[in-house]
């Protein structure tokens, strides 16, 4: 079934919706959870709630890109739990491992002044469209997905060490993109 026809099963208010969701994105779903809570039954748990969110949120929006629409529902929702589990805790995991490369990046970021989500979301989409498109996809695999550097080297068919070059370049041109933009922070 389409997306779009999907969509409308939402706003006809028909249960048949979530099937549908769940049969064609629901691994897709799952896999974006279980790589933030490595754990399938939080993974699970978390995959219902993003159809329970997606059924309150349409109507009214209509979401262009479905698949994204809902990749970014299930990856908030399963940061948020990871985010809760891990309050006390700081350190381990893939997870904490990918923010803390990211943390790294956006060290030039004022932490007392909030960026408009709008101009911070522009200036990232202009610094993927500079990656060639290996690193771009390097990029988003290793931050949005959170998949592992092995993962990533074995999807790729590269080497673990090509993956964290990579992965450091991208980082270096991320910070040296966000200072040029005027978001320096002295420590």
């Amino acid at each position: 079934m389409e997306d779009k026809e999907i969509i409308g099963l939402y706003f006809a208010r028909s249960e048949r919706a979530i099937e549908e969701t769940a049969g064609k994105y629901g691994s897709f779903c799952h896999g974006i959870a279980y790589h933030i809570l490595g754990s399938n039954e939080d993974s699970k748990e978390c995959v219902n709630d993003t159809y329970y969110h997606v059924w309150n949120v349409i109507p009214p929006n209509r979401p262009s890109c479905f698949r994204a629409f809902l990749g970014k529902i299930t990856r908030n929702l399963a940061l948020g739990k990871y985010r809760a589990r891990h309050a006390q805790k700081r350190g381990g995991g893939n997870v904490a491992l990918a923010l803390e490369e990211l943390r790294e990046a956006a060290s030039c970021l004022p932490p007392d002044e909030a960026l408009i989500e709008a101009e911070l979301v522009q200036l990232i989409d202009a610094f993927l469209e500079d990656l060639n498109p290996q690193a771009r996809l390097i990029f988003v695999r290793r931050y949005w997905y959170l998949d592992t550097v092995r993962e990533i080297a074995a999807a790729f068919r590269v080497s673990v060490s090509a993956v964290k070059m990579s992965l450091l370049r991208s980082r270096n041109a991320l910070k040296a993109r966000l200072e040029k933009e005027g978001y320096r922070y002295d420590k």
